[in-house]
């Protein structure tokens, strides 16, 4: 079953989806990809699944995707695997894959794989890799053709969230946030948080228990307005322009405010991993245009690129795997710190010269 994410997000939000199988999500834009994750997360804790994530470093890690799944933990139902990375299987992989979604679907056992790739052409899509995913799991569109879709999907988060924005206030946030969604996402984020104090549950005098209240708080132009960072603070987007500059003690400085006004970590990452992505992209021949790179910052990606080496750029994912991994808990490490030193190597500082 081929899906775009409008279509399917709503769905897997939904109690009773099976999350069994193959998943298969592919896109350019890595908070559609997260929200993905955090949307099946609740799933597979509810079903008492193990999660893992592994990379996918050569086809050969297939086999390690395999074998998790292919394990059973004495205290977990079943595995959930989240696989990132674009080595395609083998002909004996798929065979794997397909005789495991078969199996899903019959109910044999009740695993489940989720690969995350970037965005995948007509001509893949038409490969013998993908046809287990096609034909007997689920694969999702992350990507955003318009922005029709773009507001729908944040119509989505705000209710999340407890918010109705009116049309005049959408129509701001948009032109605001330059039809970005990670911009616009964290925006309906503050937004929560300004107007938290309307949403906190109320006691019912009846039985002395808290009711949480249903009907979204409505905001207007003016509400959106204290939602929009003035200038003596900092964002993710003034993080991002440090980072691309080369401006390390502007990244440091960026950093340390953003931990003290409790930023959230998973945003920070998306904003480090996104630039980082788009870096990889452009050193590997594509067009900067291509990839949705506003013009007047295509200079400053431009620089970021000849302050990198194809060596130091191969480390990255490793090193985002390792902050998403503190952001998790998943490692003692801290997650600011990991973070700091993504930050840092990515405006070309590096912290430690011996990994």
């Amino acid at each position: 079953m081929q899906d775009t994410f409008i279509q399917a997000y709503p769905k897997i939000l939904q109690p009773s989806v099976v999350v069994a199988g193959l998943w298969l999500a592919h896109g350019d834009e890595p908070l559609l990809s997260q929200w993905l994750v955090d949307a099946m997360r609740p799933h597979w804790h509810r079903q008492n699944y193990a999660i893992k994530r592994i990379e996918l470093i050569s086809t050969k890690s297939w086999q390690d995707v395999l074998s998790e799944l292919g394990s059973q933990s004495l205290f977990d139902d079943a595995s959930s695997v989240i696989v990132t990375g674009n080595h395609k299987p083998d002909k004996a992989v798929i065979a794997e894959l397909e005789r495991f979604a078969q199996e899903a679907q019959s109910g044999a056992h009740s695993h489940s794989l989720l690969w995350l790739t970037p965005k995948q052409d007509k001509r893949a899509k038409s490969s013998k890799w993908f046809a287990p995913f096609a034909q007997y799991g689920h694969v999702i569109d992350c990507n955003l053709y318009n922005e029709q879709q773009r507001q729908q999907l944040l119509q989505i988060q705000a209710q999340n969230f407890g918010l109705k924005l009116s049309q005049d206030a959408w129509q701001m946030l948009m032109s605001h946030t330059e039809h970005h969604l990670l911009s616009a996402y964290q925006t309906l984020w503050r937004l929560s948080y300004l107007f938290a104090p309307q949403l906190i549950t109320n006691e019912d005098l009846s039985n002395g228990q808290p009711t949480q209240s249903t009907s979204n708080i409505a905001l207007d132009i003016q509400d959106l307005q204290a939602a929009l960072v003035s200038d003596a603070q900092f964002s993710v987007f003034d993080l991002s322009d440090a980072m691309l500059a080369g401006n390390s003690t502007q990244v440091a400085k960026i950093l340390f405010q953003l931990k003290a006004t409790d930023e959230p970590t998973t945003l920070v990452l998306w904003a480090i991993s996104k630039d980082m992505r788009q870096i990889i992209q452009l050193m590997d021949g594509q067009d900067p245009q291509s990839l949705g790179i506003w013009r007047s910052k295509q200079g400053l990606y431009q620089q970021a690129c000849r302050r990198q080496t194809k060596a130091q750029t191969n480390e990255w994912p490793a090193l985002l795997y390792r902050c998403d991994q503190a952001i998790k808990g998943l490692i003692r490490q801290p997650a600011w710190e990991l973070l700091l030193q993504a930050a840092l190597e990515l405006s070309g500082k590096r912290l430690f010269t011996d990994r």
